[in-house]
């Protein structure tokens, strides 16, 4: 079982980057072309503003997520490292929790709301697609971000309480320092 949850977090996080770095690449690339189309040509792409709305969003949603996986996500520790090892490690998890319930609420409800656009059919101005299409990032990242958050819990829940506050803080230091 171990294995399966190595692989499902190797493809997680390799979604979670590339989808990240490959959108926010590409919509630099894009924006840049069509401002330079648009001042020294005088011409455009007129769907390009809604595309790289769509890639900068995908890329901060699937950035946010593969956050959760790096621990790169803001944390206010001063009161928690001055808490008793116990109390600590239970501030921790019931964060963690709070933050879990609410990933996967807007996970829950972002899908309902796909599908409610799917349903009704809602195509996108300038690409002429279908608007769910662009709109399922909301679910899929949010998800993703949900197993990671999950995965933080499993993990605080299996150390001792008084190390869960100290690798807190090298594993923040340990990823600001290591590239995977």
């Amino acid at each position: 079982m171990s294995k399966f949850f190595e692989i499902l977090d190797l493809g997680i996080a390799a979604m979670n980057k590339s989808i990240a770095v490959i959108g926010i690449s590409t919509g630099v690339v894009l924006a840049f072309i069509n401002v330079v189309l648009r001042y020294f040509f005088d011409t455009g792409l007129t769907w390009a503003g809604e595309t790289i709305n769509y890639l900068f969003i995908w890329s901060a949603l699937f950035g946010a997520a593969y956050g959760f996986k790096k621990g790169i996500h803001i944390a206010v520790t001063i009161l928690v490292e001055r808490f008793p090892p116990l109390l600590a490690k239970a501030s921790l998890m019931i964060a963690s929790l709070i933050s879990l319930i609410f990933l996967l609420f807007i996970a829950y409800f972002g899908l309902h709301y796909v599908l409610l656009v799917k349903d009704m059919g809602f195509m996108s101005v300038d690409l002429g697609i279908p608007q769910w299409i662009p709109m399922v990032v909301i679910p899929v990242a949010f998800f993703a971000a949900s197993y990671r958050v999950g995965e933080k819990i499993y993990e605080i829940s299996k150390q001792p309480a008084d190390t869960v506050v100290k690798s807190a803080a090298d594993e923040i230091i340990h990823d600001s320092v290591v590239k995977d």
